[in-house]
């Protein structure tokens, strides 16, 4: 399989590592097996290297089929043919659905659809793990005064995950999106949201955990349309060892879209001097009646804190687990399903211990 993909010549991919997808496309799956981690109870749909397992899963409202989800995104556009559609109306099921990916090797293509009415709600939490590469593309479309919540859970053992996210927010809609990378391989996350419809909300963030030399990568952007949208981008990068987080975030403010509120937070933890964190937010206005900021720091942890928690018997590794934590806690605090909110901090506690 030849396979066109960008360069770090190109702005947008700069800080990107795709030199394993390649062979990761030419692989074969190599048949092992990974057993699901489920959280809730609800409706649940499982997707073994790509394929929807019929047996493992419990639908409810999502429909399986062929998805014409037509992108211009060098990696988004490889996912075509089935996948899952989640179309909902005012009075639809308003609870939480679980979707759970597992990659045995090789390389897998998923496009998804998720349409929700006026005034529709709906609670969508995605787990991505096993090895290989898991290759994703998410359209959504948000009717007026519609609500979505996302959780994504990336925690694969090995290869890559890479996600496109292409969202459409009418008046008053809301779109919240938690992601957690906590997994061995690397990983690209892409999103771009427009808020079409005046009133629109947006909240796009996580937290991105690395160690080793593994790599994440995150390209976001938001664009307001249409006037009183407010977004925020809120994210926490942790890299040790020689690893590489990095992430992009931009706001793009339309001349129409007056009293816009846009926040971005980024922040950067290094736990070795060896890592790196690259964090660019961007700012690109042009209407007069806005609020909008940004900040982007990087450092390390507080060696007088970490001093104070060990002179109280608190051993390194303990003290530096729990500052760590502490800093990622507030970009998976906002997760509104309470259950996956705990799942993620466990595996993010998982991911802390495990270094020590």
């Amino acid at each position: 399989m030849t396979l066109a993909l960008p360069t770090t010549r190109d702005e947008d991919w700069r800080w990107s590592d795709l030199s394993a997808l390649p062979a990761l496309a030419d692989a074969a799956a190599n048949g092992g097996a990974v057993v699901p981690r489920w959280i809730g109870e609800g409706p649940r749909l499982l997707f073994v290297d790509g394929r929807y397992d019929e047996a493992a899963s419990d639908p409810g409202p999502v429909t399986i089929g062929a998805i014409d989800a037509a992108t211009d995104h060098p990696l988004g556009r490889l996912a075509t043919g089935a996948g899952w559609t989640l179309s909902l109306d005012k009075d639809g099921f308003g609870g939480t659905i679980e979707i759970v990916h597992i990659a045995i090797g090789g390389a897998n293509h998923v496009p998804a659809r998720i349409m929700l009415a006026e005034d529709a709600t709906a609670s969508i939490v995605e787990s991505y793990i096993g090895d290989g590469w898991a290759n994703r593309l998410t359209r959504i479309d948000l009717a007026r005064s519609a609500r979505l919540m996302r959780a994504i859970r990336i925690d694969q053992a090995s290869g890559f995950t890479s996600l496109r996210d292409e969202a459409t927010l009418a008046g008053g809609a809301s779109l919240v999106t938690t992601i957690l990378g906590a997994g061995e391989g690397g990983t690209r996350i892409d999103a771009h949201i427009a808020l079409d419809g005046s009133g629109a909300f947006a909240e796009h963030g996580g937290a991105l955990l690395a160690r080793d030399a593994q790599r994440h990568d995150a390209a976001i952007v938001v664009r307001h349309a249409a006037a009183e949208g407010t977004s925020r981008q809120l994210w926490r990068a942790v890299a040790d060892d020689k690893a590489t987080t990095s992430m992009a975030a931009r706001v793009e403010v339309a001349r129409d879209a007056q009293k816009t509120e846009g926040e971005q937070s980024l922040r950067g933890l290094m736990l070795k001097r060896t890592a790196t964190v690259n964090l660019k937010p961007e700012l690109e206005i042009f209407a007069d009646d806005v609020k909008c900021a940004h900040g982007a720091t990087v450092g390390e942890l507080d060696k007088r804190a970490l001093f104070y928690m060990e002179s109280r018997g608190v051993t390194p590794d303990r003290a530096k687990a729990l500052l760590t934590h502490a800093f990622i806690a507030d970009a998976l605090d906002r997760i509104g399903d309470a259950p996956a909110r705990e799942a993620f901090l466990a595996d993010a506690d998982r991911w802390l211990e495990a270094r020590a």
